[in-house]
């Protein structure tokens, strides 16, 4: 009984903690912010924030594609360029936006590490 217990717990461990990572692993790239600052100039800057917040204020020259609507914005992005991903924190939703990305045939996928809380870059403040 024991042992089932502890499978149990395993499971959720790994779906919980060691899957996500992996699986953006397998997608995207997690970059602190000087490689990010180095990589805007070749590729699409998107924030992927809902609306509201994108106006309170973003980080200069990003594009708003929140993740809520990714699927039907698809299109919008160049297949060809890079894309970097932020959002607030820590990366949560970029996980599932990168895997959309990847599927559509996006071939770079960067995420910005600690998101815009901790961005010292140029923002746009609305």
């Amino acid at each position: 009984m024991l042992w089932v217990i502890n499978f149990i717990l395993l499971a959720i461990i790994i779906v919980f903690f060691i899957y996500p990572r992996w699986t953006l692993k397998r997608n995207a790239k997690v970059v602190e912010q000087p490689e990010f600052e180095r990589l805007m100039a070749t590729s699409q800057l998107i924030d992927i924030r809902e609306i509201s917040e994108f106006r309170v204020k973003h980080i200069l020259s990003a594009r708003n594609l929140p993740a809520s609507q990714m699927e039907q914005s698809l299109n919008a992005i160049n297949k060809k360029k890079p894309v970097l991903l932020y959002e607030n924190g820590k990366p949560l939703a970029s996980v599932k936006v990168a895997k959309q990305l990847k599927k559509a045939g996006v071939p770079e996928i960067y995420i910005l590490k600690d998101g815009l809380n901790n961005w010292t870059g140029k923002i746009k403040k609305g």
